[in-house]
């Protein structure tokens, strides 16, 4: 059997993937729909092994059977998996096994162009999430995905018109409108896990403060807490959100503001004593956000208390 060649690769135009998965050129140089099943198996001989895109990659898988690779470790994904990818991303090894069925959404970036998806697309958070962080589908909204697909391929494989590209960007921003919908389902469905991570949130942020680490690494940032919970960026501010109604940078300022309230109503730290402490190498940076949070400047909180 040959060895693939290890080498890690760029795949800058759709056309390349398909010859990497050992497929005719795709209907559309801009996008394509893939479709592996039992009648039209993963070449796994074939299967690249490659680091970055130039396009979207929105994976659906439909059947798994095992595990499957993805990046440097193995993830057990269910029927209806969702995984979504954005140009630039690094991406490791992807292995799939001749009895993953899936479809394999392409979508270049030119292809959005002179469309409001072009510029919208780029505000879907879900395509920053990890892997571990895929949308997992109901039966129904399953249904809901295949149809759009259907719709898809129905028109790729059909005569292209003046309406074609139209018709398919139609398609596209329904598929993302029900995928924003679906993430918010999985955010609730989950609530005892989510409601689990922001405890978690919390006290990851209490203890960074009481134990003073702000002295020495500054204000937390999301990344700080987000490889805390080995959760990615997106995801985390994206859950908070679903939950409290603030992002994880407006919880890490919430969590900041009651630390400066509590010093300030009950020690006799100085102003930029308090900032210092609480990471900001400025105390005047400390004072506008401490405003624009309360509506009071530090000096007037302290005031009150008098």
């Amino acid at each position: 059997m040959k060895k693939k060649d290890e080498k890690l690769i760029r795949f800058l135009s759709i056309t390349e993937s398909h010859h990497a998965f050992g497929l005719p050129k795709p209907q559309h140089p801009l996008i394509s729909l893939m479709h592996f099943n039992e009648s039209n198996p993963f070449n796994t001989e074939m299967a690249p092994i490659y680091d970055v895109l130039n396009f979207y990659k929105i994976t659906f898988i439909t059947k798994n059977s095992g595990r499957l690779k993805y990046g440097q470790a193995y993830y057990d994904f269910n029927e209806g998996s969702m995984l979504f990818l954005a140009p630039n991303q690094l991406v490791g090894t992807t292995e799939y096994n001749k009895n993953t069925y899936a479809y394999i959404l392409l979508i270049h970036p030119d292809f959005l162009l002179g469309y409001p998806l072009a510029q919208k697309i780029k505000q879907y958070g879900y395509f920053a999430y990890s892997v571990n962080e895929a949308l997992h589908l109901s039966e129904q909204e399953k249904d809901i995905i295949l149809s759009i697909y259907n719709i898809m391929g129905q028109e790729l494989n059909s005569r292209v018109d003046e309406f074609s590209q139209e018709v398919m960007i139609a398609q596209i921003e329904l598929l993302f409108s029900y995928i924003n919908r679906f993430y918010k389902r999985q955010f609730i469905t989950r609530k005892a896990v989510n409601n689990d991570i922001l405890e978690k949130t919390e006290a990851i942020l209490d203890n960074y403060y009481n134990n003073q680490q702000s002295l020495h690494q500054g204000i937390p940032t999301v990344q700080f807490l987000s490889e805390q919970l080995n959760l990615s960026p997106g995801y985390l501010s994206d859950l908070l959100r679903s939950l409290i109604g603030q992002n994880a940078q407006q919880y890490i300022h919430l969590k900041l503001v009651e630390k400066a309230k509590e010093k300030l109503s009950t020690t006799g730290l100085s102003i930029s004593e308090i900032a210092y402490e609480l990471g900001f190498e400025h105390s005047q940076s400390f004072s506008k956000l401490f405003k624009s949070k309360t509506k009071m400047s530090p000096v007037e909180f302290r005031s009150s208390f008098s």
